[in-house]
C-alpha cells in the first residue's frame, strides 16, 4: 500500500508508525519543519536548549503513548521523570501527595493527609470519588464539571483549590463550561486500576525528541509541504495531484473541513462537514524564563495561585533545568490553560506580571526559598488553538469517512478523551486500523 499521512503531529505520526509496521510505504506531508504538531520542539536564540511550543505533562495512564515510544525505540523510563501524584502550591499553603499504596487507597490517604484543606473538604472530596464510582464514572452527557461538583456538594474553596486547576489542566476548558463526562474519564483512568496510573510523567527532553523525531525517521517526510488539493475516492486519494492508495488526514478540524468541503458535499456527508466546522478552540500560554543564576524549586512541577485582578494568570510552574538535570542553569516555564485573558493583553505586560507572580509566591514558601534570580531571557508562546473547547454535548467525528481509503485522526476525533496527547495517539492508531485492519 502506498499511504499518505497529512500532518506530522502526534496523531499523524502514530498513524504513520502503525501503517509502516503493517507493510505500507508511508509519506508524511507536514507544512512545518519539525515533527510533533502542537507538541513540538522550538529553537530560540536566547535559550541554550530547545524549548517546546507548550509545556506538557503526561500521565501514567497513557498506556498507548508509552507503548508507542517503545515501538520506535525510545525509552520512557529514561526520557520521562515519573513522580507519584503530587499537587503542591509554590506558596506552600497547599500540598496533596499520593503515597505508594495500592489504588484507590493511595488517593484516600492523600486526601486525608492533604495540607491546606478543611476536614469537611477532605470528606467532600472522598464523597465525590464515591459518587463518580456509583455513576460508573459516567455523569450525564449534558452536565458541566461545575454542575457535577455542585451536585456532589463541593465547596467553593475546594473547587478553587483543586477541581478548577485540575479541570483546566486536563480539559483546557473552565469548569463552568467543561464537559463533566470528559473530566470523569480522565479521573477514572488516573485514579482507578493500578497506582501507577496516577503517576505524573514529566518530559526530560523536548517534545519532538520524546518520540516524534524517531517516528519521522522511519517514513518519508515532506517538510514544508502544504496540502492544498485532496480528492478521495473508493479507488484511492489524489493529494496535490499525486495518487495514493490510502491516506490519513491528521490536521485540525477547521483545516480538514476546508480540504474536504467539496468532496463531503458531493458525497452528501454534510453531517460530518458540519461537525468539523462546529469546533471552538481554547488557547494555552507558556512563558519560558531563563534566569541569571541556578534556582531550584522544591518540586519540578508546582501550582500557582491565580489572581486575575492582578494579571497573575499563571497556574503551573515547571523547573525545566531540574527536569533536564542541569545543575548550572535556572530555567522555568509558567503555564496558563484556557488563556483567553492572556491572549488579549499586551505581551510585555503579561510577561512582567507572570514573573512578579512567581517571585511573590516563592517568597511566601515556608521553606524560605532563595529569592528568585533576575530574568535574563523571556519568551511567551501563545498557542491560540491549542485544544478544542471540551464542552458538553459536542459531536466529535469518528475516524472513518464516506471513503474506505480516507481516515481522520486527531485528538478531536471521538476518542472519549479531551484534547490530550494520549487521545491523539489513540486516534492515530485507530485511523491506521480503519485503512488496514491488520495495523496494530
Amino acid at each position: 500500500m502506498k499511504a499518505a499521512v497529512i500532518g506530522a503531529g502526534w496523531a499523524g505520526l502514530a498513524a504513520s508508525v502503525a501503517l509502516r509496521e503493517a507493510g505500507a510505504k508511508v509519506t508524511v506531508f507536514e507544512a512545518g519543519h519539525t515533527p510533533g504538531g502542537r507538541a513540538r520542539r522550538v529553537f530560540h536564540t536566547d535559550f541554550d536548549a530547545p524549548l517546546d511550543n507548550g509545556q506538557h505533562l503526561l500521565s501514567g495512564a497513557y498506556k498507548h503513548t508509552l507503548a508507542l515510544m517503545r515501538r520506535v525505540g525510545r525509552n520512557p523510563d529514561a526520557l520521562l521523570m515519573r513522580r507519584p501524584l503530587q499537587l503542591a502550591s509554590l506558596d506552600g499553603r497547599f500540598r496533596l501527595a499520593a503515597p505508594r499504596l495500592p489504588a484507590p487507597l493511595h488517593m484516600a490517604v492523600a486526601i486525608l493527609r492533604a495540607r491546606g484543606l478543611a476536614w469537611k473538604d477532605r470528606v467532600a472530596t472522598l464523597r465525590l470519588m464515591r459518587g463518580l464510582k456509583a455513576m460508573s464514572w459516567t455523569p450525564p452527557r449534558d452536565w458541566t464539571v461545575l454542575h457535577l461538583l455542585h451536585y456532589h456538594a463541593q465547596s467553593d474553596a475546594l473547587i478553587r483549590q483543586i477541581w478548577e486547576p485540575l479541570c483546566l489542566a486536563a480539559l483546557n476548558t473552565p469548569a463552568a463550561t467543561a464537559s463533566a463526562a470528559l473530566f470523569a474519564r480522565v479521573l477514572r483512568d488516573s485514579l482507578t486500576g493500578s497506582r501507577e496510573n496516577s503517576d505524573m510523567l514529566l518530559p526530560c527532553t523536548d517534545l519532538s525528541a520524546l518520540w516524534p523525531d524517531a517516528a519521522a525517521r522511519q517514513v518519508t517526510m515532506r517538510y514544508g509541504s502544504t496540502v492544498r488539493q485532496l480528492r478521495p475516492s473508493k479507488e484511492g486519494i489524489d493529494i496535490n495531484q499525486e495518487r495514493f492508495d490510502a491516506a490519513v488526514l491528521a490536521v485540525p478540524p477547521a483545516f480538514a473541513a476546508r480540504l474536504l468541503e467539496t468532496p463531503l458535499r458531493e458525497a452528501g456527508a454534510t453531517g460530518l462537514l458540519n461537525a468539523l466546522k462546529a469546533f471552538e478552540y481554547m488557547p494555552i500560554a507558556t512563558l519560558n524564563l531563563r534566569l541569571q543564576d541556578p534556582w531550584r524549586l522544591p518540586e519540578p512541577m508546582m501550582m500557582l495561585r491565580e489572581e486575575s485582578a492582578r494579571d497573575h494568570y499563571g497556574q503551573w510552574l515547571f523547573d525545566r533545568a531540574q527536569l533536564a538535570g542541569d545543575t548550572k542553569a535556572g530555567e522555568l516555564a509558567v503555564v496558563t490553560s484556557a488563556a483567553t485573558g492572556i491572549a488579549e493583553r499586551n505581551r510585555q505586560q503579561v510577561i512582567e506580571a507572570l514573573i512578579d507572580q512567581v517571585a511573590e509566591q516563592a517568597a511566601r514558601h515556608p521553606a524560605r526559598l532563595p529569592a528568585m534570580p533576575e530574568v535574563s531571557a523571556a519568551e511567551l508562546f501563545i498557542e491560540k488553538r491549542a485544544t478544542f473547547a471540551a464542552v458538553p454535548g459536542l459531536t466529535r467525528p469518528l475516524n472513518s469517512t464516506p471513503w474506505p481509503t480516507l481516515a481522520l485522526a486527531g485528538d478531536w476525533t471521538d476518542t472519549g478523551y479531551p484534547g490530550v496527547l494520549e487521545g491523539a495517539v489513540q486516534s492515530g492508531l485507530q485511523a491506521a486500523r480503519v485503512l488496514n485492519p491488520g495495523a496494530a
